[in-house]
């Protein structure tokens, strides 16, 4: 990895709106073009991270313009747009910031517990390709063990914690009477399969479309209140409705003018990035359209809590990061350890060949004991010597007070 710096570059919902969020979104087809691309490049380990709230791309390269350049081959932005909304972080801070998006610390909506999902679906699809190190493992693996231990350690990830369920919570909240209306769901991604779920657990009245009427069928096996339908019926069932919720996650506008009656008022919550509602709908006098980005500010009772959460949470992030930055800095000494080793045991038979030379009674036997008993010895103390060196550098005392020690 030498000259090879870790990156982590990106745009999220704090710079960039849906529209911006929507152009660099990558899909899954083109993610998988992009690591397949990253590997012909040569580069060891990247993955690839695309979501309603953030598209990022997270590896090792000289600069960050190799990963910039891949990210917007494979989507609709530009390198001028993306320098305005952009974010890069390198070394300690991409670790920081994997870990803070990973616990929810980051999102949209504080606490989001599908950031985690999306993460490792993100992350297993770049070891598929053979694009992820032993760096990269452990990273992952220690802010998973982070995220376990906030989940169970805190009220951080309870509530309204993903655009799913914001999305009922904006229906019960701003829509009367909504547990009698004819609901629709165009598209059984994860998000669309998450608002069905949600919905049949509150026995709503849904109707779920998808293009693929088989995939759908089978999803109709886990919740047979549910009914369904095939694109074909498409208009007269949305025409029919009162709320449309879109997740299809399309390039480009699955919903137009020409599938809306614009005489009779409709709901619709687009939940895609890019959206996927024609924009020009807004302003139709019955139409009311929900993005996700108004979706993020629908807050609830627990929002006070996960809030209350966030001391716990970055402690515990801290703890992790220091833990992985014990295991680098042990891993990067290693070489020199072994090293050392190797040399006190060239020394070690250069000297009992000279003493057994010179003496007759000589015990090679016990030398040999001896010297390895000394070397082992020596070795302990020199590891935690240079252990409890990172430790005092890593100590927060003592990094504020550099000059008086």
């Amino acid at each position: 990895m030498k000259l090879l710096q870790l990156y982590n570059v990106g745009i999220n919902y704090k710079k960039a709106d849906t529209y911006t969020r929507g152009l660099f979104s990558i899909s899954k087809e083109n993610q998988i073009a992009l690591l397949k691309e990253a590997k012909k490049r040569g580069i060891e380990a990247l993955f690839v991270l695309s979501t309603c709230n953030r598209t990022e791309i997270m590896g090792f390269a000289h600069n960050p313009y190799e990963l910039i350049s891949l990210l917007v081959k494979y989507c609709k932005g530009d390198v001028e747009t993306f320098s305005k909304v952009a974010s890069i972080y390198k070394g300690e801070e991409a670790h920081l910031h994997l870990f803070q998006t990973a616990v929810g610390l980051n999102s949209q909506i504080l606490g989001d517990h599908e950031i985690i999902g999306q993460l490792k679906t993100a992350f297993n699809q770049a070891k598929d390709y053979d694009l992820i190190n032993t760096y990269l493992d452990r990273l992952f693996s220690t802010v998973l063990q982070a995220s376990k231990e906030i989940k169970s350690s805190t009220y951080f990830s309870t509530g309204t914690t993903s655009v799913a369920f914001a999305a009922i919570q904006y229906l019960q909240k701003n829509i009367p009477d909504c547990s009698h209306k004819k609901m629709v769901i165009y598209g059984l991604g994860e998000m669309g399969k998450k608002t069905c779920q949600y919905l049949l657990q509150e026995q709503y009245d849904v109707c779920l479309i998808n293009r693929s009427l088989h995939k759908a069928e089978e999803f109709q096996k886990q919740f047979p209140a549910l009914a369904i339908s095939d694109e074909k019926t498409l208009i007269s069932t949305i025409q029919n409705s009162d709320i449309l919720i879109v997740a299809t996650g399309s390039d480009l506008p699955t919903i137009r003018a020409e599938h809306i009656d614009f005489d009779k008022k409709l709901v619709i919550l687009d939940l895609s990035i890019p959206e996927n509602v024609a924009p020009e709908l807004k302003h139709y006098p019955n139409i009311e359209l929900i993005n996700v980005d108004m979706l993020s500010k629908v807050t609830d009772e627990n929002l006070e809590n996960r809030k209350q959460s966030i001391p716990f949470v970055e402690e515990t992030i801290q703890k992790y990061q220091n833990e992985f930055s014990r295991w680098l800095y042990e891993r990067q000494l290693s070489p020199t350890i072994n090293n050392f080793k190797q040399s006190l045991l060239e020394i070690k038979e250069k000297e009992i060949h000279f003493l057994s030379q010179k003496y007759d009674d000589f015990n090679r036997e016990y030398a040999d004991i001896l010297s390895d008993r000394m070397i082992q010895k020596m070795m302990a103390q020199l590891v935690q010597y240079l252990k409890n060196e990172q430790a005092v550098k890593n100590d927060p005392f003592f990094a504020n007070n550099k000059n008086e020690t």
